[in-house]
Parts: C-alpha cells; sequence; structure tokens
C-alpha cells in the first residue's frame, strides 16, 4: 500500500480496497483535454492529501484511452497505467462505431429530470436504464421543483416509472433534497449527474460542492443551452467526488438487458408467464403481457416505452454487426419483393 492512504480517500478510492500497484504515484484522472489531461494525485506522507497536476501526457503504450474518473498511476507528470474500471457509464459513439465511455469508476449515477414543466417520462426511463447498465447504482433526482405545481404526485410517478429506485425531490433554489444528495455522495464515493441540457445539473453542482460554474438560461422553446463542455472531476462539501457531464442530447442507448429489465420490472415479470420464453409481446398466442394491457393491468404505455428501447437496441446492434445488417436488409429486400408482386398481381 503506497503512502498518501488518506489523498486515495478524499479521491474517492473505496474505503479498505487495497491500491493494487506498488510502483509510480497513484493519481485520478480529472479531466481530458486531446493528449494532455488533468490528474490529481497523491502527494508523499501519509497525510499529505493530493495535488492537481495540469498539462498530464497520455504514454502512447497506453491500452486504453481515459476518462474523467480513471485511476492512473504516473511518472514525472506522465500517464504510465490505467488500473481497470470497476464501473463504466457509456452510451453509443457519435461517430456511430462502438461505445464511448463518459466516466468511469462510478458508485451512484444521479440522473437528473426536470419538473418544472411536467415529468418527462421517456428520459426518465432511458436514462435510468442507461445508468443501470454502467454498473453503478442509479438515483433519480427530480430538479427545479420550486417550479413544480404538485411534488409528491410527481414523485409518487416518477417511482413507479423506475422500480426499486430512489426518487429525491430536489431545487438549487430553496436546497430541497440537496442534504439527501450529499448523504449519497459521501466520503469514499463517486457520483456523477446524468441528464440533458438545462436540467440544472450544474446549480445543483455549484450547491454540493460550493463551486461557481457558469449556469445559462433555459431557451424559450424548453430546450437547454451547453454550460458544460468538458467531463470534469470535482469534490462535493463534505466529501465525495463529483464528475460532472455535458448535457446529453439525443437518448441513444446501448445497453444490457439487466438494464432493461431493472427498469421495466413488471414487464419482466409477466413476461415470465408468456407461453413462448422468446415472446416478443407483439402478436404471438399466449402473450401475458399484451393481455395485461388489455385488462388495465400494465399501462400501454409502459409496454410502448420498453418496444421502442428494444427497437433501437436492435438498430444499434445492427451498425455494428455486418451479419446482422446484411440479414435485415435481405429482410426488408424480400418484403419489397413481395409488396410488388401482389401489386402486379
Amino acid at each position: 500500500m503506497p503512502d498518501g492512504t488518506r489523498g486515495l480517500a478524499m479521491l474517492g478510492w473505496p474505503d479498505g480496497a487495497v491500491w493494487p500497484r506498488d510502483e509510480h504515484v497513484p493519481a485520478r484522472i480529472a479531466a481530458v483535454h486531446g493528449s494532455l489531461a488533468e490528474a490529481c494525485a497523491v502527494a508523499p506522507g501519509e497525510t499529505a492529501g493530493w495535488v492537481r497536476h495540469t498539462g498530464v501526457k497520455l504514454a502512447g503504450t497506453l491500452d486504453v484511452t481515459p476518462v474523467a474518473g480513471d485511476w492512473i498511476t504516473m511518472r514525472g507528470v506522465e500517464v504510465m497505467e490505467v488500473l481497470p474500471r470497476r464501473t463504466a457509464l457509456s452510451r453509443p459513439s457519435p461517430g456511430g462505431r462502438g461505445r464511448q465511455v463518459l466516466a468511469a469508476n462510478l458508485d451512484t449515477v444521479v440522473v437528473t429530470v426536470p419538473v418544472d414543466r411536467g415529468l418527462n417520462q421517456k428520459m426518465a426511463e432511458r436514462l435510468t436504464v442507461m445508468a443501470w447498465d454502467s454498473g453503478a447504482v442509479p438515483v433519480l433526482a427530480l430538479t427545479k421543483c420550486d417550479a413544480c405545481r404538485d411534488v409528491p404526485e410527481t414523485v409518487e410517478q416518477a417511482a413507479s416509472l423506475v422500480p426499486g429506485v430512489e426518487v429525491v425531490a430536489t431545487s438549487a433554489v430553496t436546497g430541497e433534497g440537496v442534504a439527501r444528495l450529499r448523504e449519497l455522495m459521501g466520503p469514499g464515493t463517486t457520483s456523477t449527474l446524468l441528464g440533458a441540457s438545462g436540467v440544472g445539473k450544474t446549480s445543483l453542482l455549484n450547491v454540493l460542492g460550493g463551486h461557481r460554474e457558469r449556469v445559462a438560461a433555459v431557451r424559450r422553446d424548453g430546450e437547454g443551452r451547453h454550460t458544460t463542455t468538458t467531463r470534469r472531476l470535482h469534490f462535493v462539501t463534505g466529501g465525495g467526488v463529483l464528475i460532472d457531464l455535458p448535457g446529453i442530447r439525443a437518448l441513444t442507448l446501448s445497453a444490457r438487458q439487466e438494464a432493461i429489465t431493472d427498469v421495466f420490472a413488471e414487464i419482466a415479470e409477466l413476461a415470465g408467464e408468456c407461453r413462448f420464453a422468446n415472446c416478443g409481446h407483439e402478436h404471438e398466442p399466449g402473450c401475458a403481457v399484451r393481455q395485461a394491457v388489455e385488462t388495465g393491468q400494465l399501462p400501454r404505455r409502459r409496454l410502448d416505452a420498453w418496444d421502442a428501447i428494444q427497437r433501437q437496441l436492435a438498430h444499434e446492434e445492427r451498425k455494428h454487426d455486418p451479419i446482422a445488417r446484411a440479414a435485415e436488409k435481405a429482410k426488408w429486400k424480400a418484403v419489397s419483393k413481395g409488396i410488388r408482386r401482389r401489386q402486379r398481381g
């Protein structure tokens, strides 16, 4: 175990975990700027804490490109090794190839959804799927509750969308819910705020960490403006580490089925009663899910949301799988030929 136990804890190293490397200086990536990075390194001595370095070089021999939250070893001002990630928050790459890791080694993903204009159910469901998929624990924070007409009813509605996930009503204006978020972001933990632009993430960050990050007003059409442009590690008042992320504009997903099951638990439970194990809940006979919709046990909107996510995941898989893409193309080519034959007949 290297010197700087206190520094490791301050940077979010899990309590009781043993640092796996003896060589070089323990550190954590705070931000990445192309081929350079900012890193918080453990200072020598048991009680020295940590020191921030800018202009840190990324060695060309690294197996992966580090992101905010990665644990690393440094020699001088150069990253020598990126330690394996415990958890990773990711999304489909904007370039259409593979996945883009947004932040690493998270304990909690705080999904932020504003409620000043009503609850965006689609946003709450999809971002929570993304949070579950990271391997971290999701929390749903309803922001801007000071402008919500009925907070208790909105919290109840949100809880029904994300079974098993804690829902916290928050306001950066009144301070509602901030104490609870601080409890969830205690010493030795790493969290992030996940949400679209303009949902109030930066305002919450300022309240939680005593920062003065720039905040921009939401446009008249309700769309948010980007104020955070770089993924960056901050410190929360009272302990804990928080990684601030730019707002997500497109709710595209690339997630494991387990993450979807966590959010749509009632559909997964009903699916166990379907006649066929691979039931798609569309036109198959003996579908318990569709029957639950018809009897009112399951809201139609929930099945539609589940189906939309499944279709998007299938689309993402085809984009990265040449065989699946070719099979889909052949299927629709056959469908087109059949339509033309019927039209000629």
